[in-house]
């Protein structure tokens, strides 16, 4: 099992980022994220607990559900379903406000299973391509929260 962390700045309150991050639609606005799309509404809030997200990437197919949803601090997330099939132990993202607005760090542990050459192909391929995937997100939160006009989490 394999963990990564991405990290970045986003020049946006926290409320705004943790909205904009939660909401899974957004991640379309990258053009490695295909459809994103809420499956499920979660317990209190449309992304709370129990609430189920679905995402086509250009590498393949997730179906994650939050199990922790602290707003505007942090949530997890598992990946119950995939296609390539992955295992997945942890998906999480927090904020903390820090000058110049507010730090995310996303952070999952997952490997790919495929016996004797599974442990190589998540560090060598899956690995960076899914941390160049999170960084591109985080830069559409940035870009979206950020731009001339933005009305805030929603926007566009």
């Amino acid at each position: 099992m394999d963990t990564l962390t991405v990290r970045r700045v986003v020049a946006a309150p926290i409320a705004e980022v943790f909205s904009w991050c939660a909401t899974t639609t957004n991640y379309a606005r990258t053009p490695f994220v295909l459809k994103a799309r809420l499956a499920r509404p979660g317990q209190g809030a449309p992304y709370g607990v129990g609430a189920v997200r679905v995402h086509t990437w250009l590498i393949g197919w997730f179906r994650e559900r939050i199990t922790v949803y602290h707003p505007p601090y942090d949530f997890d997330y598992v990946v119950e379903r995939s296609f390539p099939p992955a295992r997945h132990e942890l998906g999480r993202m927090t904020f903390t406000e820090v000058p110049g607005g507010t730090l995310v760090v996303w952070t999952t542990a997952f490997e790919v299973p495929l016996p004797v050459v599974g442990a190589a192909l998540t560090r060598v391929l899956a690995k960076p391509v899914v941390a160049h995937v999170f960084g591109k997100i985080l830069d559409a939160a940035d870009a979206a929260l950020t731009s001339p006009g933005a009305k805030g989490a929603n926007n566009g």
